[in-house]
This record gives C-alpha cells, structure tokens and sequence, in this order.
C-alpha cells in the first residue's frame, strides 16, 4: 500500500515525498514521449544510404507505425496488470525494456531490427506510462491532484515539443543513432531514483480478467494496424484496411459485452453511464484526432515546403509545449472559477481558432511570428482541455483501480491520435493528388501520392530539369490546398467536441453544487476523528 499522510483533521495530505516524486516520474514521462516524435526529424536522414540506412518509403512509416502500434494495443492491459502487481514494479519494467530497446536500436544495422526495436520500445513505453499517472493518483490528496495532473499534462506537451527540438540538435551534430543513445543514461537515472523514492501501490486484488485483457490488446492492435494502414496507403478501400479495422471493431465489442456480464471486470463499463465520464472521454478522444493529425502534417510542411532544418522545425513547436507547461497547471483554477463548461467552451474555441487560421492564412510564405503564435495559442487550448478531461477520468474511479482509469485515458488518446494522422492523412492525400495532377499533368504517378514523393522525384531526376521549377511551384501549391482542406476536415471533429462540453459538461453553479455535496457528505467522518 502507499505511504499516504493525514493530518490532525483527518484530511488527506498526501505523500511527504510527493513533489520530489512527481519530478522523477514527469522525467520518466518526458523520455516515453519525447521518443513518440523524435524520429519524426530523423527520416530523411534514415532514408540516407551512406549515413542512415538506406530505408525505403515504406520502412520509414513502419519505424515510427511499430512504436505506435505496440503503445496503443497494450496501454489498457499494462494499466490493468499494474493495478494488480503493484505500479511501482510496472514502471520500473517498462523503464527497463524502453532503454534496452533504445540501446538495440542505436546500433540498429538494418530498416528490419529498427523497426522491431521500436516496436520494443512501444511495449517498455506503455507499461511504464499508466503507472506514472496511477502513482500521482496515490501519492497526491484529491485537493492537490488536479494540479500534479496538469503539471503531468504539461510534461506530455513538452515531451511532444522536445523530441523534434532534441532529435534536429542530435542529427546535426552526430550520428542517427544519437536520437535513441540518448534515452539511456536518464532512463538509468530514472530507475534509480523511482527504487529510492518512489512507494509501491496496488489496487484492489481480485481475480484476473485474463479474458477481457486480451480481447482488449488484440481488438486495439487490430484496430491500430488497420487505421495505420488506411493512413499509409490512402484508402480505406483495401482489403487488409477494413478487415483488420473490421476484425477489430468486433473484438472491442467482444470485450464491452464480456466486461459487462462478469463481476471482476477490468473496465466497469457502468463507468460509462455518468455522462462526464463519457464527455471527458470523448473529448480526450476528438481533441487528439484534430490535433495529431493536424500537427503531423504540418512537419512536412515546414521541413520540406519551407525547407526549415530539423532543428529549426523542433523549435517552432517549442511554444506549443511551453504553453503546454505554463498552462496546464493552472487549468483547475480556471475550471474552479468559471465552471467546465465556460473554460472548455473557451479552450476549445482556441484549438478551431488554430485550424481556421492554418486553412484560410498559411502559405509558402506565411510569417514565422504567426506560426509561433498559433502554436502557443494552441497549446494554451490544449491545456485547458485535457487536464479537466483526464481529472474527470481519473476521478471517476477509487484510487484501487487508478491504473484502468490512468490506461483508458492514454488508450483514447493515442487511438485518438492514430485514426486523426489516417484519416486527416487520407484527406490530405486525396486533395493533394487531386490538385497536383491539375497542375501538373505530365509527373509521373508514382510522384503524386503526396509532397514527399514529388520531392523525391525531383531529387532522383525523374523529373526533367526544365520542368524542375514547374512541378516544384505546382507541388507547393497543391499542398497548401491539401492542408487547407485538412484543416477545415480538423475543424469539423473540433466542432463536434465543442458541441459536447456545451451539452454535457457542469457549468459553474453545478461544480458549487458538487462541491458543496463533498464537503457535506465528508462532515460526519470528521466530526468522528
């Protein structure tokens, strides 16, 4: 059990270590997803026969695709077993597995073992993950839990920021293998600050629900790979794209109807009736599918239509985390004073102000100044929109099943994530070659597919040197018409998540209300102290 403190009233303070605790495990965070991007500024330098690997198109997608898939399909199962065997040792393992993997992958020698290495990765990624935020859930007090959540949120951003920003100063300087090396001496670090600080917790010991954690990991790996698919070839037409999405879909419903009928379920699905549980979900699923979808595209748009380094393409994200840093903490103090309804209304309306901007301005000569600002403007929607979300989940459930709540919200978030970059990705490729064969009939088909593959014929010579200029000034174009569509698509699910805060998240007096009840329903066991 933790080692939790109460003082003279009664009142829950917390662990005595807790903010020394909360340092490590944001550290330990920061590493998991920092690695989630960094790779991101590393592919045209992978790609490279003579100082990367000579990986091809398709090798490139599946070295960040087997991190992600992994991730997603055993981030609710990692936080189901961490309940159970305790997520101090949960933490500690998937820390492990993680620097073991960015060891092997450093001093990878073929596209093949990068790509299972990151897979390896993905697995040390999401054991370690659902236990950093089920520890705070122990260590904090209900009164300092919004907090330390908002400062774990901010640690999410960062990671996100920094991995462009760590990887474009690696790349510069030393070998590929440098973006991966580095993970080894924190993730060291790390693990012996977590044996000497941090308490074992556990949550409540009930029979195994062996059943309903492989349903979940096989219908979540199935409906990843799918969507992950989708977003590579374009189509959702295929074969392998729907039956896998399909064969997914069914095993998820398999698990609801299997969590539903047996008593010592991993996922009590009767969570699901309170409808700010529900809302939280789905705004923690939308908010993701806009903004990963969006934000992964715009990489191509500065690397390669600006033609910005890798590490000046890691800094003009950086405001988007320090938002995410400076804003996050504060959030409950927003929901405090203006209700959740009014600050996610208000939160929600920054992140479609960010994608109405990247529609109708963003051009091949937009300012810098005015991406900085919309992404630290983003970044403070971001931040008023998930810590409440994730509060909600979070404390919807006891502190003994802290790790399910903990993986359902990084489970919606990465899914989310995943089918935002496929679908958005799916709407990009289809405006981009719709527009390029207008504007440039005679490119080759297999230089249509997106901005990448015509930059690539450029470069290889397939396309004539007279017609360089030509199909260079036609691919822009075509681009930023591509991601204007993309962009007015994001809007759309934006909107959608907008429509649920205004339904059904509390507004003021209903907070006060709530609160007032808490304090009511807590007198009696204070008056027995």
């Amino acid at each position: 059990m933790s080692d939790t403190r109460s003082d003279l009233t009664g009142e829950d303070t917390g662990h005595p270590r807790r903010w020394a605790i909360l340092a490590v495990l944001v550290i330990s965070l920061i590493v998991a997803v920092l690695d989630n991007t960094v790779l991101n500024v590393a592919m045209k330098t992978l790609a490279d026969p003579n100082d990367g690997l000579g990986a091809g198109q398709g090798e490139l997608a599946w070295m960040i695709n087997s991190y992600t898939l992994v991730f997603a399909g055993l981030l609710f199962a990692s936080g189901v077993i961490g309940d159970r065997l305790g997520r101090k040792r949960m933490l500690l393992g998937g820390l492990l597995v993680f620097g073991v993997a960015s060891l092997l992958s450093a001093y990878a020698a073929t596209p093949d073992q990068l790509i299972w290495y990151r897979a390896l990765m993905g697995a040390g990624a999401a054991i370690m993950m659902p236990s950093t935020l089920s520890i705070l859930r122990d260590i904090f007090s209900n009164r300092e839990f919004p907090k330390a959540l908002g400062i774990w949120t901010g640690a999410v951003g960062v990671g996100g920021a920094l991995g462009p920003i760590v990887g474009g100063a690696l790349l510069e300087r030393f070998w590929w293998g440098s973006v991966f090396l580095i993970n080894v001496p924190i993730i060291a670090l790390g693990i012996v600050a977590i044996l000497f600080l941090v308490p074992e917790s556990k949550g409540r010991q009930t029979r195994p629900d062996l059943i309903g954690m492989a349903l979940s990991m096989i219908g979540l790996v199935s409906l990843t790979y799918g969507i992950i698919e989708a977003g590579d070839s374009g189509s959702w037409t295929a074969p392998r794209v729907w039956g896998t999405i399909g064969f997914g879909v069914l095993v998820l419903i398999g698990f609801v109807l299997w969590e539903r009928r047996i008593p010592h379920a991993s996922l009590d699905m009767r969570l699901f009736k309170n409808t700010r549980f529900s809302a939280s979900s789905a705004i923690i699923t939308l908010t993701f599918f806009g903004m990963m979808g969006l934000m992964f595209f715009m990489t191509f748009y500065f690397q390669l239509l600006r033609q910005y380094t890798p590490l000046e393409t890691g800094l003009l994200f950086l405001p988007f985390g320090a938002a995410m840093l400076i804003f996050s903490p504060l959030s409950n103090t927003l929901v405090l004073r203006f209700g959740a309804k009014a600050a996610g209304i208000a939160a929600m309306l920054l992140v479609i102000a960010n994608f109405a901007v990247t529609g109708l301005v963003f051009d091949a000569d937009t300012p810098v100044w005015l991406m900085v600002m919309m992404f630290f403007i983003t970044g403070i929607g971001m931040s008023n929109l998930m810590p409440p979300a994730m509060n909600t989940l979070m404390s919807s459930v006891p502190k003994e099943q802290a790790g399910v709540a903990s993986a359902l919200g990084n489970t919606l978030r990465q899914t989310g994530g995943a089918i935002g970059v496929a679908v958005l990705g799916t709407v990009m490729a289809q405006t981009y070659r719709s527009q390029i064969a207008d504007t440039a009939p005679g490119l080759p088909e297999a230089a249509r597919s997106d901005l990448p593959s015509t930059y690539g014929a450029l470069e290889s010579g397939a396309v004539p040197p007279e017609a360089a200029a030509q199909v260079t000034e036609a691919a822009n174009a075509s681009f930023i018409d591509a991601l204007g569509t993309t962009a007015f698509t994001a809007i759309g699910v934006a909107v959608a998540g907008l429509i649920v805060i205004a339904v059904f998240f509390p507004g003021k007096r209903r907070e006060q209300d709530r609160s007032a009840e808490r304090e009511r329903a807590a007198e009696p066991a204070l008056s027995e102290v």
